[in-house]
């Protein structure tokens, strides 16, 4: 059974949720990453995900200022999260159940990796090959 951990990205790019999305987007360019992992400040906080899909809606949709905004402002918190010893074929249903692309993966309530749609499915495609 092919599981998360066999597909994730163990190498995830965090950000302080107080950061701008100045900031934001600044190491999204300089990291080459479509999605940041906004980072919790306690072991209570719940982990939260900033995409293009947000950054679109808050920059360009609602006209909102680079510099005044900061990540939480913007971000998806919560965010689903799922162990790396669940199937890939359970993690690709709730993708597709709650129209997701990136599901965050956690150890207990450490971060250890971000699984991607486009992960899954390149995985696939070198299976068939």
């Amino acid at each position: 059974m092919l599981t998360v951990k066999d597909v994730m990205a163990v190498q995830v790019v965090t950000i302080s949720p107080y950061s701008t999305l100045r900031e934001a987007l600044s190491l999204m360019r300089e990291r080459q990453v479509k999605s940041l992992v906004v980072d919790h400040q306690h072991d209570h906080d719940a982990y939260g995900l900033l995409g293009y899909r947000e950054l679109l809606d808050a920059v360009v949709a609602q006209e909102g200022d680079v510099d005044l905004l900061n990540v939480y402002d913007a971000a998806t918190i919560p965010v689903i999260t799922i162990n790396e010893h669940l199937s890939v074929r359970q993690a690709a249903a709730l993708m597709s159940r709650y129209q997701l692309s990136r599901l965050v993966v956690v150890e207990g309530n450490r971060l250890v990796g971000l699984l991607a749609m486009n992960d899954i499915l390149a995985r696939r495609m070198d299976e068939l090959a």
